[in-house]
């Protein structure tokens, strides 16, 4: 069994998705058994935020976005599924259509977006193109069905970004896979609580399915078809001798995903981490390009040092210091449990090892919840000047250097630093784990420093 996903923008017009049908034609013509998840049509999920938005403020425009919205859906209906099944087709996507109407103009009339109500929402995207992939299908001869995850993936009531129970969610997958031979067409992204809620998986919920999926079937593998040969060394809108990798392990994905690549994201590898279950990367529009192959090794055959640059761009800083943090037990846990109770996700972190003081770094619009619970953590030291005035500095970029074979081997820091140096980058913050599969400096957004580059 394989577990092939396909992205907003491989399923994001109906030229794409006739290339998505052929691959499908190409795999059970090989006799293969897999299953496929869908994203929602590209971009798509962004209109439904806005519409969600603009209807919480008042705004009648939301009215407009979902014209376009339902205009993409039927210009896909009409171009991929024969006449004889379009009053069926249509029917039904109306009637999800409608369903979104009168949520909106519900939110409208009180101005109010719950988390909750977002969720379902957000659901209409994957819901409905999943709907209209499945029905081309059959239209074009293939056993395709079907598949709302809601019945299957049951989460907590985390609305935005649910945790899966994998207990109740695996047992659930096993049963329906067993009771059908049809091809899966399965909606990414979107789950249910316990109470029959909708629920969304966060960032990368679609990859996030596929890799559930994967775990719950022991899948084979897992099949990220995405618009990029695979996995790059650096965002090559930045560095111009970026090149796909062969193969990566888990871990270097993990650490490349966290700092700013964009083709997988770190709760994708989870399930199928434990599993051992290797996942591709691959390019819907450049079918001969082998991708990018990402299991437990990283061996590829070559003898690169480092795998991979990263950035992650507008970050803000926080710097911690004070004579009261010198030898304080406990000082630590304060200040990152504090963190914790704003749900402030905390990117970098270093401390001298004088202990005089703890800098963090966090995404912008999070830095205000941070200085806030900071100063209320240590409301006593910061009055007796134990601890300085905490202030936020933004503007920030974070530069990560990432490679399994950067273990034991001397230099590679040096080299890093020199690079940045030669370039008149000034280095803010440096952290390394014990693990030596990456390295990150903090330096001024912008610039210079976006045109850094590191060879192996």
């Amino acid at each position: 069994m394989k577990i092939l996903k396909f992205g907003g923008t491989s399923v994001g017009s109906a030229d794409n998705i006739k290339i998505v049908l052929d691959l499908i034609r190409l795999y059970r013509n090989n006799g293969e058994s897999f299953a496929i998840v869908v994203s929602a049509m590209g971009g798509l999920t962004n209109l439904l935020v806005d519409m969600g938005t603009r209807a919480s403020e008042g705004d009648p425009d939301y009215l407009k976005l979902l014209e376009n919205f339902e205009q993409r859906h039927f210009e896909v209906i009409h171009a991929l599924i024969e006449s004889n099944m379009h009053p069926e087709v249509s029917g039904k996507v109306k009637a999800k259509l409608l369903e979104l109407s009168n949520l909106l103009q519900g939110v409208f009339l009180v101005r109010e977006l719950s988390p909750r109500a977002s969720d379902f929402i957000l659901s209409h995207g994957e819901r409905i193109n999943a709907y209209i992939i499945s029905m081309a299908g059959q239209s074009a001869g293939l056993p395709t069905e079907y598949l709302d995850t809601r019945k299957l993936i049951i989460t907590d009531q985390q609305y935005g970004s649910a945790r899966v129970d994998f207990a109740t969610s695996n047992e659930n997958i096993k049963k329906y896979f067993t009771s059908t031979d049809k091809i899966q067409i399965v909606t990414g992204f979107i789950a249910s609580d316990l109470k029959g809620y909708t629920t969304t998986l966060g960032r990368g919920g679609s990859d996030y399915t596929a890799s559930i999926l994967a775990a719950a079937l022991d899948a084979s593998d897992v099949e990220i078809w995405t618009d990029v040969d695979g996995v790059m060394t650096a965002d090559p809108r930045k560095v111009k001798h970026a090149f796909s990798l062969k193969a990566i392990s888990y871990q270097e994905a993990m650490e490349m995903s966290h700092f700013g690549a964009k083709v997988i994201y770190p709760p994708t590898l989870q399930p199928v981490f434990s599993k051992k279950i290797p996942i591709w990367i691959k390019n819907t529009f450049h079918l001969d390009f082998p991708g990018t192959y990402i299991s437990q090794h990283s061996e590829d055959g070559s003898e690169l040092l480092i795998k991979g640059i990263s950035s992650i761009n507008d970050i803000a800083f926080i710097n911690i210091q004070g004579s009261g943090i010198i030898g304080v037990a406990g000082f630590s846990a304060r200040l990152f449990n504090a963190l914790a109770s704003r749900k402030v996700n905390v990117i970098l972190i270093t401390q001298a090892s004088s202990e005089h003081s703890i800098c963090i770094a966090v995404q912008p619009d999070e830095a205000e919840a941070a200085k806030q619970a900071i100063d209320e953590a240590f409301y006593y030291e910061l009055q007796d000047g134990k601890v300085e005035p905490i202030f936020v500095e933004r503007g920030l970029a974070i530069i990560a250097v990432i490679g399994e074979n950067m273990k034991n081997k001397p230099g590679i820091s040096g080299r890093m630093f020199s690079g940045l140096g030669k370039n008149g980058i000034n280095i803010r913050a440096i952290a390394q784990g014990s693990s030596e599969l990456n390295i990150s400096a903090s330096s001024c957004s912008g610039g210079r420093s976006q045109s850094f580059e590191c060879t192996s």
